[in-house]
């Protein structure tokens, strides 16, 4: 069984930072792509970073592009979401996810385990 376990989310202030850390067990974790979405209140959950397996490949969406940096720690299963300069439309609930199968995909249909999910809240 494959778990996925976020944390570090919170309330800031805009202009502040945060990072987010995922870990992971259950699976080769090291092998897979994975993913951080967010879903604000009334809106579709959106890919906003997503990162290969060894972890030469990025994505981000335009709206966090500059902003959040992704990356991953294989030998301890972990998988980060830096968010620097945050802004009141950041807030949102971050999910990370593992995509099993190749390919950096943006779709949340394409990952296949999910965590439950850490509350971002940036205050204006």
């Amino acid at each position: 069984q494959v778990q996925l376990v976020e944390s570090g989310g919170g309330l800031v202030q805009a202009g502040g930072s945060l990072r987010l850390s995922c870990s992971v067990s259950g699976r080769t974790f090291s092998i897979y792509p994975m993913g951080w979405f967010r879903q604000a209140p009334g809106k579709e959950r959106e890919c906003v970073a997503a990162i290969s397996w060894k972890g030469g490949s990025t994505y981000y969406a335009d709206s966090v592009k500059g902003r959040f940096t992704i990356s991953r720690d294989n030998g301890k299963n972990t998988v980060y979401l830096q968010m620097n300069s945050l802004k009141p439309e950041d807030t949102a609930v971050y999910y990370c996810a593992v995509r099993v199968g190749g390919g950096l995909k943006i779709s949340q249909n394409d990952y296949n385990y999910w965590g439950q999910g850490t509350q971002v809240t940036v205050s204006s």
